[in-house]
């Protein structure tokens, strides 16, 4: 049997060198912000060299592009020359939804 994390986002990458640290967080079952949301906190690191990132992220933006396919996520595009603008929404997102992925 092998290991698992579960994590609700990512947040924060560094890049060292050639090496990448990718931090892990879930939202707190105890720990609420002012606004009385679950707080983002640290639960794990992955540490990767930079082309290894690079295969990932290829990988995941192949990933995402079958999600997109398959109607489970789509795509909203406010600045379509920025990479940064596409904002990626879970079809039927709730309210309950977590604030990692806004």
């Amino acid at each position: 049997m092998s290991n698992e994390l579960y994590a609700d986002g990512i947040g924060e990458i560094t890049v060292t060198g050639t090496i990448v640290r990718i931090d892990l967080m879930s939202l707190s079952a105890t720990e609420r912000d002012a606004s009385n949301n679950p707080k983002p906190v640290f639960r794990q690191r992955i540490i990767m060299p930079v082309d290894a990132f690079a295969n990932a992220v290829d990988l995941m933006q192949k990933a995402l592009g079958g999600l997109v396919e398959a109607g489970a996520v789509r795509r909203i595009n406010d600045l379509p020359s920025s990479p940064k603008a596409e904002i990626i929404q879970p079809s039927g997102a709730s309210a309950n939804a977590s604030p990692n992925f806004n």
